[in-house]
């Protein structure tokens, strides 16, 4: 369980952060020079970012983790590699039908190129700006054509078809979101759909279907558990069974998944709290959003290490052999199963938005999360998850692609991944340092749909 710093503030973190971007430039300069446009980093082999093909999806955080850094530093060589690769290489994903990771891809290059130009951190023309609300109305429309309906809601499909949810995508809601915000409307064949119904249909069916509440659903329905995968029979539109893509198993917590529902889960409150289209199920759906986050953020709380970093999977079959881990810190070296810091970047970001979200509702509760995200963005702000070094391309060591799979770097004498970063956990470090960067000093609340007008 974590050990929440009870005392923590943001003004704390305060040297840490300014750290983590002044080591965070050089190793975006080093990737941009070395990696060309069409090898999309995703994880490290010894040092050395590489690049999976199968679907760059890892595009966005490359040029997202320049300008969030330059954000921090003002270094214009930041600026250039972030604004010009997105300029030059983003455009074709603003488009692309073939995946569900819109709000990973646009948001993070677009939406944070026109939020900075709002609020004049660099100079844009009022062309860029027009060109950059355009491709995130366009971004959210294409996410939200990827539809499967059911006989109540519906879900966006993840790329293994129609039949799968990926609990990923509730994080990648952002872009319906802010498409929405915008103006936009998906119209096919003479109809003209709402983007926050789809929004507001897509969390009903996640937070039904993905996670769970000790409701007696299966054997292993424990409070805040998460499946990486929910699977649907699409003819009748019936649910099957939970799976897993990238877990060891469906009746297990793959922990990378259980972060995205918590930051997902908070950042659609965030937006729902202050979006003033009214749905006749907003309010239902919100009751639900909130009842997920909690449970999930609760239960990654008791089920991570002391220190906030989880192993990648709270099922993961080597962890019987390392006795109480959950009651000292996590050992990224350790000999059976393997930590995963993205995870815990993604989830400290949830904690702290869900701790928001509920201070401006009284909420007794809430400062116990801000402190238990802080907590785990204070871990990652230090050795040994903290690459200190310059001869390494990664910022956060001892991330973890896919498991499963095999793909990520075992080194000589060890006997799982360690020591290697993966793209998405650099860019959710930088991302949260920026969010409480701001509020130490305080700047106004960062969102993902501040300034979208």
């Amino acid at each position: 369980m974590i050990n929440i710093n009870e005392s923590i503030s943001p003004a704390d973190l305060s040297a840490d952060l300014a750290r983590v971007f002044e080591l965070a430039g050089p190793k975006v300069k080093l990737i941009a020079r070395i990696l060309g446009p069409d090898e999309a980093p995703v994880f490290t082999v010894e040092g050395r970012y590489t690049s999976r093909a199968w679907t760059p999806w890892t595009e966005g955080f490359r040029y997202g983790c320049a300008l969030l850094a330059y954000e921090a530093t003002g270094d214009e060589e930041l600026l250039h590699i972030g604004r010009t690769g997105t300029l030059e290489n983003m455009p074709d994903q603003i488009t692309n039908f073939g995946v569900h990771d819109h709000g990973f891809q646009c948001i993070s290059t677009f939406g944070t190129l026109l939020r900075q130009a709002f609020e004049g951190i660099r100079d844009a023309s009022d062309e860029q700006k027009d060109y950059y609300r355009l491709a995130l109305r366009c971004s959210g429309a294409v996410q939200a054509r990827r539809w499967t309906a059911l006989p109540e809601d519906g879900y966006i499909y993840s790329f293994n078809g129609p039949h799968s949810l990926f609990i990923d995508t509730i994080r990648t809601l952002r872009s319906l979101a802010v498409a929405h915000r915008l103006g936009q409307t998906l119209k096919i064949e003479g109809t003209a759909d709402s983007l926050l119904d789809r929004l507001l249909a897509h969390a009903r069916t996640t937070v039904k279907y993905n996670m769970y509440y000790g409701d007696g659903r299966d054997a292993y329905d424990t409070p805040g558990r998460v499946a990486h995968e929910a699977i649907f029979n699409i003819n009748d539109g019936s649910f099957r069974c939970p799976s897993t893509q990238q877990g060891y198993s469906p009746f297990t917590t793959w922990t990378r998944g259980l972060a995205w529902a918590i930051l997902g889960c908070a950042e659609q409150l965030e937006f729902l709290a202050e979006e003033s289209d009214e749905n006749p199920r907003r309010g239902e759906t919100v009751e639900a959003l909130e009842t997920a986050a909690r449970a999930t953020a609760e239960f990654y709380i008791a089920n991570t290490p002391t220190d906030g970093v989880p192993y990648w999977d709270t099922g993961a079959p080597g962890l019987a052999k390392l006795g109480d881990y959950l009651d000292r810190p996590a050992e990224p070296y350790n000999e059976y199963e393997p930590v995963d810091s993205s995870a815990a970047a993604i989830a400290c970001q949830g904690l702290l938005r869900l701790g928001e979200y509920l201070a401006k509702k009284n909420d007794p509760g809430a400062a116990r999360f801000r402190r238990a995200g802080l907590t785990v963005l204070k871990r990652l702000l230090e050795p040994p998850y903290l690459s200190e070094s310059v001869d390494h391309q990664g910022l956060l060591l001892h991330g973890v692609y896919h498991r499963p799979a095999g793909w990520d770097h075992i080194p000589e004498g060890k006997n799982i991944p360690c020591g290697e970063a993966v793209l998405w956990g650099d860019y959710h470090l930088l991302e949260a340092a920026l969010l409480v960067q701001r509020q130490a000093v305080g700047k106004e609340y960062l969102t993902f749909y501040h300034a979208m007008k």
